[in-house]
């Protein structure tokens, strides 16, 4: 059986040192500086492969493995299936609870107020985020995010050119490093088609 820590900020410019502090007692840490909007974090991934049956994935924050209802519970539902368990440092701690029943019952009922809570947050900073840009928008300050690539960027040309001599998008993407959403967006803004 080993403790296995989990430590996750949103960017690079946020600092992981108090969560850190907060997992001390862990013998393994993995760490990354990514958002938690998608599953597709290396770190994680990484922890999961790694937890092995008795083992407890101790986090500070329920919010650090994710933000969205469904990828929490999915996260959660793959710890419990290795037969590992999750400690959360911030809820309650049940310890005191000798009815193993009821302890696992009362967790459990934590564990999806604290998944509804961080879902409901997410949604709250997005719908800050949207009303903050709208207010800029309106006041001529918002620019939006700066576009990727220009009509005339080499690395897109090519990309086009490929896509005319028969590639599919998701080949393009392979053969360019450009993201295929991307490229099909771009695509659609410069209307090049077959």
């Amino acid at each position: 059986m080993a403790k296995i820590g989990y430590a996750r900020v949103s960017s690079a410019d946020q600092n992981l040192d108090r969560q850190l502090k907060q997992l001390n007692n862990v013998e393994k840490i993995f760490k990354e500086s990514i958002s938690g909007a998608s599953r597709e974090r290396p770190q994680l991934i990484a922890m999961l492969d790694n937890i092995r049956d008795g083992d407890i994935v101790v986090v500070t924050e329920l919010e650090r493995l994710g933000r969205n209802n469904k990828e929490l519970t999915e996260v959660m539902d793959e710890i419990k299936l290795k037969g590992a368990t999750l400690e959360v440092l911030n809820l309650p701690t049940l310890r005191g609870i000798e009815d193993d029943n009821l302890r696992r019952l009362l967790n459990n009922l934590i564990l999806e107020l604290y998944k509804y809570q961080a879902q409901a947050e997410r949604e709250r900073i997005k719908e800050r985020q949207a009303q903050g840009i709208a207010i800029a928008k309106a006041q001529g300050k918002y620019k939006g995010r700066r576009a990727l690539f220009s009509a005339d960027d080499s690395r897109l040309q090519h990309a086009f050119g490929l896509f005319l001599s028969g590639k599919s998008d998701r080949d393009v993407a392979e053969l360019t490093g450009i993201n295929e959403r991307t490229f099909r967006r771009y695509r659609k803004k410069f209307d090049v088609h077959r």
